[in-house]
């Protein structure tokens, strides 16, 4: 076994685990790691069968099999950021129009209190 090889499934297995850990203390929501669940597995996978992987990089035309999986990896990257952005982007549309139905209501709310005042008189 390589010393790359050995780097590779040490860092695959341990994202694996941070990620379990953060899932178990509920700091990441299941929604949220299945990506994450998904690509270190994927890793985790290709770092340990290295036959595989060498397949797959002269498949690809890669010359050197270790920068693929390091390739794979930044297309789970980009796949979690995007699906980030995608969520981030519906609760930014949420949060807008909370804002603006407080705002309504404040308005209504500031209405009936002077039409109180205002009867009062």
């Amino acid at each position: 076994m390589q010393s790359v090889q050995v780097i590779a499934i040490t860092f695959s297995l341990s994202i694996l685990i941070a990620i379990v850990d953060l899932i178990r203390r509920g700091r990441l929501k299941e929604q949220y790691s299945l990506l994450w669940l998904a690509s270190s597995g994927v890793l985790l996978f290709l770092s340990i069968w290295r036959g595989l992987l060498d397949k797959m990089a002269q498949l690809v035309g890669v010359a050197y099999p270790p920068s693929l999986l390091f390739l794979i990896a930044f297309i789970f990257l980009l796949l979690i950021v995007l699906h980030f952005s995608v969520i981030i982007s519906s609760l930014s549309e949420k949060n807008k129009k909370l804002a603006q139905e407080i705002g309504l209501l404040k308005a209504l709310i500031e209405k009936k209190r002077f039409d109180a005042e205002r009867s009062d008189d």
